[in-house]
């Protein structure tokens, strides 16, 4: 068995990823967990002829990837759909998000969308969004921050391109939406968010190709791989979205 997750599948074709992941080393003897909805958002800056991505270093003193280096992410929250937003989602990312999910919305569909937002915010202190117009509401707790700003989550910046199933039998399974923003998005930056006792201790901006020899999960090197397929076809929302989930005990890609 491969004992470096990210080698394995760093930098494999379409038709390799799925076998990459299914080879990456992993104990699977914990009791079995619904999968929590999460996600993530891939930063890309092009203002330079090689795109580069943000990764943040996780705190060592984490007990779920210590030390990893990973996009800002994290659980969906209730609260998430209520925020109000400038614009929306995109209408066939909003048809992906939708399926394979119990109980499919619109509203829930903005809802993954808008946590990876809340998400990186939280981690890096960068709000994306465009200006409101006049006084906002926002529901309780992190989104109080953008409300007094004065910024809105501005979704159509957003790209859906991937999502993943952690595999049964692991002591944290998450059903992760991977999406992807240009930098020119950000409207605000809080300072002082990132440091040493934060939940991440660094940040870089690097390559697609310098980020995987980064230490990353083996999903965050396959979610580089479908980003730099985007990125060579022209970012579009016309794309399907792979769907990694494990059946049989192998990892499967489909295309949403």
């Amino acid at each position: 068995m491969n004992d470096d997750p990210k080698r394995a599948v760093a930098g494999a074709t379409a038709a390799g990823r799925s076998e990459g992941l299914t080879r990456a080393a992993r104990d699977q003897s914990f009791a079995n967990l619904r999968p929590k909805d999460s996600a993530t958002l891939i930063l890309v800056d092009n203002s330079e002829s090689v795109p580069k991505v943000l990764l943040g270093r996780r705190h060592e003193g984490h007990k779920f990837l210590p030390g990893k280096f990973v996009f800002p992410g994290g659980r969906v929250e209730i609260t998430d759909r209520l925020m109000p937003t400038a614009t929306p989602l995109n209408a066939r990312d909003t048809a992906r998000l939708m399926q394979r999910v119990k109980r499919p919305s619109h509203t829930k569909a903005a809802g993954f969308a808008l946590a990876a937002v809340r998400e990186t915010y939280e981690e890096t202190g960068l709000m994306l969004g465009r200006p409101g117009q006049g006084a906002m509401t926002a529901p309780a707790g992190v989104w109080q921050a953008f409300a007094q700003a004065g910024v809105l989550p501005d979704l159509s910046a957003i790209y859906f391109i991937a999502r993943a199933i952690t595999p049964p039998r692991r002591p944290r399974r998450f059903d992760s939406r991977f999406f992807a923003a240009d930098i020119s998005a950000v409207a605000h930056r809080a300072e002082g968010v990132v440091g040493p006792e934060a939940e991440l201790v660094e940040l870089v901006w690097l390559p697609i190709a310098e980020a995987r020899r980064l230490d990353i999960p083996a999903i965050t090197a396959v979610a580089l791989d479908e980003l730099q397929d985007r990125i060579a076809t022209g970012m579009s929302h016309d794309n399907p979205v792979p769907f990694y989930r494990m059946l049989h005990k192998r990892f499967v890609r489909e295309m949403l």
